[in-house]
């Protein structure tokens, strides 16, 4: 991922065992973890078969919610996952999903939800979830639930599993999504969700001709890709982009390489 210009990566769940050595992998990319998926007691992924076992944590209730929490934070997460796949299997009913973002946001940290089924995107918003770690792609949203998401909450994007490349009814849903969250004002999150399926180990440009189709222009995609980091404070890895801005802002984007400390004098030269 470093030789692709990742230097900043949001691991949105797996055991805790090996997420939290990756903060200290000097071979990996500055690594922010949510720690275990929480779930429903038989819900998705723990009969995927793509997720070990130690990847989620059964939630069996409100009760059980802050433990649930405090596990992943005290394990070194800054951000928790939670799986509302309806498609896959059971999905929290409405007093343990609260639990779990109210003992989140009581520990200082944002909440994020797979919302998969009819119906499980507008439950994530109701709850006060933060993030959508996937466009919606189950069903066309309201325009007005669409507008108040904007004002609330962010999305990651991973637009280009659907299909990679090769749209499919799945993007055409969630690209409808996007471009109307884009032009509400909603917050877009560059993502890939790596690991499903053909996606490349870097900067996937696929996925930014995506986000173009959905409307983000040049400076938008910059900010997806690139937020600015919210302490004013740059992390221990930089990409760059080599000035001046080309005429593909996803070709162009997708050139990003790292750069170490050692070197960044001169290319600031």
């Amino acid at each position: 991922m470093l030789g692709g210009g990742i230097a900043v990566a949001h691991d949105f769940g797996w055991g805790l065992e090996s997420a939290r050595t990756w903060a200290t992998d000097t071979a990996l990319p500055e690594v922010r973890i949510a720690g275990q998926l929480l779930t429903a007691p038989g819900g998705y992924p723990t009969a995927s078969g793509w997720a070990p076992s130690d990847a989620s944590r059964e939630v069996a209730g409100p009760d059980d919610a802050s433990a649930a929490v405090d596990e992943q934070v005290d394990a070194g997460a800054t951000f928790i996952k939670v799986t509302l796949n309806s498609d896959a299997g059971p999905v929290f009913d409405d007093a343990t999903l609260g639990a779990i973002v109210g003992h989140a946001h009581e520990r200082h940290v944002s909440v994020a939800a797979h919302a998969q089924g009819a119906g499980q995107a507008a439950r994530a918003f109701a709850a006060g979830i933060d993030v959508l770690a996937h466009a919606p792609w189950s069903e066309r949203l309201p325009d007005e639930l669409i507008a108040a998401m904007a004002k609330a909450m962010s999305w990651v994007s991973t637009l280009d599993i659907h299909g990679w490349g090769k749209f499919n009814e799945g993007f055409a849903v969630a690209n409808d999504n996007v471009r109307r969250f884009h032009a509400a004002g909603g917050r877009i999150r560059y993502g890939t969700d790596l690991g499903n399926g053909p996606l490349p180990v870097g900067v996937n440009e696929r996925e930014l001709v995506a986000l173009e189709h959905a409307g983000l222009e040049i400076d938008a995609l910059a900010a997806a890709i690139a937020p600015a980091p919210a302490s004013g404070a740059f992390g221990n890895r930089i990409s760059r982009i080599s000035l001046p801005r080309q005429e593909d802002p996803a070709h162009w984007l997708a050139a990003a390489r790292l750069i170490d400390h050692d070197n960044l004098e001169e290319h600031l030269a």
